[in-house]
């Protein structure tokens, strides 16, 4: 039977998913989270449906182990890929998966141009085929895949030059055309203000991290089962090495990739 003083599982292919724990911190700062970055089968969004849902299950019946009154899945691709699934197996979990935050664009720009960016297994699963058409009556909307933005989030370089240069490459053919540009994979996040400082900043930069832990919060109020006294983080990664756990820690604390990526080189 769950308990206030379970966990709350939190878990993405990678580090990505920290982005949303900031977020669940931030609207419940009470809450026990046990957070799995599964950063060595990094990046899902260019695996199969198959191998993506069976990551997932194996990455659910290890926090399951340690005790959850609810799971978030703070990644795009696995909620694409096995949220149903995993709710069959697991139906009396609060689960909640996380989505782009396309009705919040739809919203704000009624008729406007919307990019969303994320991985090419999320633009293809039916999914979010079913959410997009929602909305594309009334909106243009730009599907704009960007596989290698993952593996660059994990590598903590993102303000070098090379990536820049890529991603000016990328929005391109949209330049003009967006009045919002809806992040569809967690990871993406940390890259904002590079991107924000390519688009411009007329366009507007969204993700679903904010709607996702307030819908944690709402059914774990509902469930009676928010807790309080000091929050607790613990954070782990299938790639156990200490640097990912620090990159990792300074994600959620709001330290900057590039001077993390420094301080490793000069060992400081």
């Amino acid at each position: 039977m769950n308990t206030k003083e379970d966990y709350i599982g939190v878990f993405d292919s990678g580090v990505g998913g920290i982005s949303v724990l900031r977020h669940l911190r931030r609207v419940m700062p009470n809450e026990r989270f046990l957070y799995y970055g599964d950063s060595a089968n990094a990046p899902y969004g260019i695996r199969t449906k198959a191998e993506v849902q069976a990551l997932s299950f194996a990455v659910v019946e290890k926090l399951m182990a340690r005790g959850l009154k609810a799971l978030v899945i703070a990644c795009n691709t696995a909620t694409s890929a096995a949220v149903k699934e995993l709710r069959e197996k697991y139906p009396d979990l609060i689960i909640v998966g996380i989505e782009p935050a396309l009705k919040l664009a739809a919203d704000r720009y009624p008729g406007g141009g919307i990019g969303v960016m994320a991985t090419p297994m999320t633009l293809s699963e039916e999914k979010f085929a079913r959410l997009l058409h929602r909305y594309d009556v009334t909106c243009d909307i730009y599907k704009i895949p960007a596989p290698r933005l993952v593996e660059i989030v994990e590598a903590g370089k993102v303000d070098t030059r090379r990536t820049i240069d890529m991603l000016q490459r990328l929005f391109t053919p949209y330049r003009g055309r967006l009045d919002a540009l809806v992040l569809g994979c967690t990871h993406y996040p940390f890259a904002s203000h590079t991107i924000s400082r390519i688009l411009g900043g007329q366009v507007d930069i969204l993700d679903g991290g904010d709607g996702t832990a307030r819908e944690t919060r709402r059914r774990l109020d509902e469930a009676g089962l928010l807790r309080e006294g000091p929050g607790e983080v613990v954070i782990e990664n299938s790639w156990n090495s200490p640097e990912i756990l620090r990159l990792s820690w300074r994600l959620l604390e709001g330290k900057s990739l590039t001077n993390h990526w420094k301080e490793e080189k000069d060992g400081k």
